[in-house]
């Protein structure tokens, strides 16, 4: 039977063409990969945690509302599911099972402390995942030979190389140490400080030690204030090391301090005063910081940051940030989101990203080494009138170090 009216018809077969198409373009685009945090999101670590989360949660915006991750004819915008592992092995070694078995994630980002990461990183290399891993620093978390395990941080004892260095070129010849004890990421930098300054021809005083809940340190500062060292050098976490300064003052220790902690201005003028700070020199990898990097990305990353959180990014917050574009990059050159194995070697071939944060050292034209490990300048950046201030670049050489790594894989 012929239609009285054709026109109608083909309009009505043309719009129901149209109406299929656009639902099956709507599936294509409505694809989602779903990565996993574990951080410290409470607890003494949170310093740390909480704005590695945040900096990713704003990576993750900028790339969904930038389009996505084209992979194929696909679509995919990222979904984060975070949880809390409070800084400790055993929290972190569950977090990371409940979203490897239970929420099925291929990707894993975060890990602010090394406690944590370096716990994860000792059985990961077994699972079928990509592991990105950001401010925790202990050697062995690359060290141990894991093919999918990164690190955008520099270990420890990189920059803790570097500072003895720095230590004596500057005149210290006599140094008193106040440092956190049984935390890797601390005792492995200070090793390599002592090792350095010391084969330098530099002396160490003494070494004085607290523990990682401790917020009293007067009775060490003492005994090293009666040595009379040329400088004191202080590390630990951010509120420990806060604290050590401002005892320092109350003291009256009047000699140049030096330390290695991290943590923005906000963080320790919770404890110290502005006063007790002034003049503190924190030698640590060149981390966020728009003065030091001076880029566009940085500008425009702290603008966001302040924007959506109402505060400063503090310095390790371009770890984590930078993760979630190597992870978009490795996406599109592997051009699968389920793939581990083509996911893990894009990552391994990947130059530094455009939109990355950190001035990063190539290996060989590959943002990271073999080990799995970036490389950043180190830096010295010292307190003057309530702010951090880039003094300049430490003596580093990350290929000689990405050796020395590699030689201790197991």
């Amino acid at each position: 039977m012929t239609s009285k009216h054709p026109n109608r018809t083909l309009r009505a077969a043309c719009a129901a063409a149209a109406l299929a198409l656009a639902s099956l373009g709507a599936q294509a685009a409505d694809k989602t990969l779903t990565v996993g945090i574990s951080d410290a999101l409470s607890g003494g670590g949170a310093v740390y945690g909480l704005p590695q989360q945040r900096a990713i949660e704003l990576a993750v915006e900028e790339i969904n509302a930038a389009g996505g991750i084209a992979v194929g004819g696909d679509t995919y915008r990222i979904k984060t599911i975070a949880y809390d592992d409070k800084a400790d092995p055993t929290e972190a070694t569950n977090v990371v099972r409940k979203l490897i078995d239970r929420d099925n994630v291929k990707v894993l980002l975060g890990f602010c402390c090394s406690a944590s990461g370096g716990a994860v990183a000792s059985f990961i290399g077994r699972e079928d995942v990509l592991m990105l891993v950001g401010t925790a620093g202990a050697r062995d978390i690359t060290a141990a030979g894991n093919a999918n395990v990164f690190r955008t941080r520099p270990p420890g004892d990189y920059t803790g190389a570097a500072a003895g260095r720095y230590l004596y070129e500057k005149g210290v010849r006599n140094l008193g140490v106040l440092a956190v004890r049984d935390v890797a990421l601390f005792t492995q930098y200070r090793e390599e400080l002592i090792k350095a300054f010391t084969e330098a021809g530099g002396k160490v005083a003494a070494v004085e030690t607290f523990g990682g809940h401790d917020r009293d340190m007067s009775s060490q500062l003492t005994k090293l204030r009666a040595l009379k060292p040329d400088a004191v050098f202080i590390s630990g976490y951010v509120e420990q090391a806060a604290f050590a300064y401002r005892q320092s003052k109350e003291l009256g220790m009047k000699m140049p301090r030096y330390g290695f902690s991290g943590g923005s201005e906000a963080q320790f003028l919770k404890v110290a005063t502005n006063d007790q700070m002034e003049g503190v020199t924190d030698l640590l990898a060149v981390e966020f910081s728009v003065q030091a990097l001076g880029s566009q990305n940085a500008r425009r990353f702290a603008e966001a940051y302040k924007a959506k959180y109402k505060e400063e990014p503090t310095p390790n917050t371009a770890y984590a940030y930078d993760q979630v574009y190597v992870l978009r990059d490795a996406i599109r050159k592997a051009q699968s989101v389920d793939d581990v194995k083509k996911l893990i070697a894009a990552v391994r071939s990947l130059p530094v990203p455009s939109d990355a944060l950190l001035k990063y050292i190539p290996i060989d034209g590959r943002m990271f080494d073999e080990n799995g490990q970036a490389y950043i300048s180190n830096g010295a950046f010292v307190w003057k009138g309530g702010k951090w201030t880039f003094a300049g670049e430490l003596p580093s050489d990350a290929k000689a170090y990405s050796a020395y790594l590699r030689s201790l894989r197991k």
